[in-house]
């Protein structure tokens, strides 16, 4: 573990995940317990949240301790105090702190001011408790994360990147496919595609949804304008046409695939609404797994 937390999905060993993940399924069957008892963990909201702010807010209370949900408003963030002099004030307060905000930077300048554990809660760039949650939803389905194709349709975002991290780390087959001008940061692939000579696994980009979706036995996506890019959500809307997870690209799936989409979806637009709530979407299981997976990353970071 990182003495920094969890900034990444890297911050916890390739080697400790699986017990990250059987905890997980523990909470699963068992929902309350004492670990956190005693303790107080500080959840920063710098970006509205529903199922982030609620899932760690919750799953510390059933760990016995306590939330302290600060959000910009009514906060001296909003006057602009440092992301280090927030820190270095929370982490004499807390036991950890729990992060949603904008730029990489800045969750490492919250890292860079506490003397507690942080754990990312959302950038720009990375989404790792979010990610964390899907590969935990799929080893859950399959009993495997391995010997699966993996296929992201839409946007390079931080989702996107995450899930780039987790090929590298864990050798999966992921193809992305993302419009012309809306890819992953060439960097964080070249790093991934290396680590991929120890894990195996592969990762292709491609502007193909079709490409993508072949024989996939996971189909993902997310927004087409993330929060923050909502001046470009004309120009994104017509750059994505076709970049849409339906009944059509589907079935070019694998018979027992699955669609998972991290939520809040926007209905005929990057996913339809008969596939969201059809027999192979597990969004809504994915969802409920936040829960227990920012449980199991709260007991291990602290």
């Amino acid at each position: 573990m990182s003495r920094r937390g969890f900034l990444t999905l890297a911050d916890i060993a390739i080697a400790d995940w699986p017990a990250v993940f059987d905890r997980a399924a523990l909470f699963n069957q068992h929902r309350l317990g004492t670990s956190l008892a005693g303790k107080t963990v500080a959840v920063v909201m710098e970006k509205a949240s529903t199922r982030t702010r609620v899932s760690f807010e919750v799953g510390v209370y059933e760990l016995g301790g306590h939330a302290v949900v600060i959000q910009t408003e009514g906060s001296q963030i909003a006057r602009g105090e440092p992301a280090e002099d927030t820190a270095r004030v929370l982490s004499s307060y807390c036991q950890a702190i729990v992060v949603r905000t904008f730029g990489q930077e800045r969750i490492a300048a919250y890292a860079r001011g506490s003397t507690v554990p942080v754990i990312n809660a959302l950038t720009d760039q990375h989404h790792p408790c979010q990610v964390a949650t899907d590969l935990f939803t799929v080893r859950d389905h399959f009993k495997k994360l391995t010997g699966l194709r993996y296929a992201w349709i839409g946007d390079g975002n931080n989702m996107a990147q995450s899930w780039i991290e987790a090929a590298g780390m864990f050798g999966l087959e992921l193809v992305l496919a993302c419009p012309d001008g809306y890819g992953p940061d060439p960097q964080l692939v070249n790093a991934a595609r290396a680590q991929q000579a120890q894990t195996g696994g592969s990762i292709t980009l491609t502007t193909s949804p079709e490409e993508a979706a072949t024989r996939a036995h996971v189909l993902s996506t997310d927004v087409w304008a993330s929060m923050g890019q909502e001046a470009e959500a004309a120009k994104r809307k017509a750059s994505f046409k076709g970049y849409r997870i339906d009944q059509a690209l589907l079935d070019r799936s694998a018979k027992d695939s699955i669609v998972l989409h991290c939520l809040p979806a926007h209905r005929g637009e990057e996913i339809t609404s008969d596939v969201l709530d059809g027999p192979r979407s597990l969004a809504w299981v994915q969802a409920a797994n936040r829960l227990p997976i920012a449980k199991a990353i709260l007991e291990r970071v602290i």
